[in-house]
């Protein structure tokens, strides 16, 4: 007893985060402070606040995550900290890039209550959680293993401006949305196309592409 843990719940869906919420604190024997984000922009303003949570839950489909690359970014920009993925899609090929993508565990949105509070109670104690389909759709592409290094290497604030370039924003509407000038939105371009080896918009939103959840999109 005694315990304290701090979770953050990312998902976009009020109702699923009321449910999550509701799974974690009718079962636990510790004591859970839960703080709930519904975007990766959310997300990450939580984690530069301070990064010593005990664990996130992150929805694998919600504003500015792109697939994999919300999972990505976390694992690259704090690896002391463990993700659960929670995802309605529970297709093997997603729990097992999940998990090759560094997560500690993966949640099907189905599951039942009894199975969200094991798996999130095996995290906490240091342990992984993973369905039992997630045995092996192979491991990652090396195209996959360059592309999720590459984002890993992007500061939160260059994956925020490329979200935006990859959801058809001009510079001056980065500029605008972040309160930055456009100068710094230019900068950051160069750098987000210097980090990922490409030349133009288009390609840098192929690059995202990538991590979508299913190769063919959704």
């Amino acid at each position: 007893m005694g315990q304290t843990y701090d979770i953050l719940i990312a998902d976009d869906h009020p109702l699923f985060r009321s449910a999550l919420r509701q799974a974690l604190v009718s079962a636990a024997d510790a004591e859970l402070n839960l703080t709930e984000v519904g975007s990766i922009a959310e997300l990450q303003t939580c984690l530069e606040q301070r990064a010593d949570w005990d664990l996130v839950l992150l929805d694998l489909n919600m504003p500015g995550a792109y697939g994999f690359s919300g999972l990505v970014l976390l694992r690259g920009q704090y690896p002391q900290l463990p993700v659960v993925v929670v995802s309605a899609q529970e297709e093997q090929s997603v729990v097992a890039r999940a998990r090759d993508f560094g997560a500690s565990g993966f949640i099907p949105k189905s599951s039942s209550l009894e199975g969200i509070q094991q798996a999130v109670q095996t995290v906490l104690e240091g342990g992984v959680s993973w369905p039992d389909t997630a045995a092996d759709s192979g491991p990652l592409s090396d195209q996959e293993k360059h592309i999720s290094a590459q984002l890993a290497s992007l500061t939160p604030q260059q994956f925020r401006v490329l979200t935006m370039v990859c959801d058809g924003l001009l510079n001056k509407q980065i500029a605008y949305e972040l309160s930055v000038s456009e100068a710094t939105v230019k900068a950051h371009v160069t750098a987000i196309f210097r980090k990922l080896g490409v030349r133009t918009r288009t390609q840098a939103a192929l690059v995202l592409q990538h991590m979508e959840l299913t190769q063919a999109g959704h």
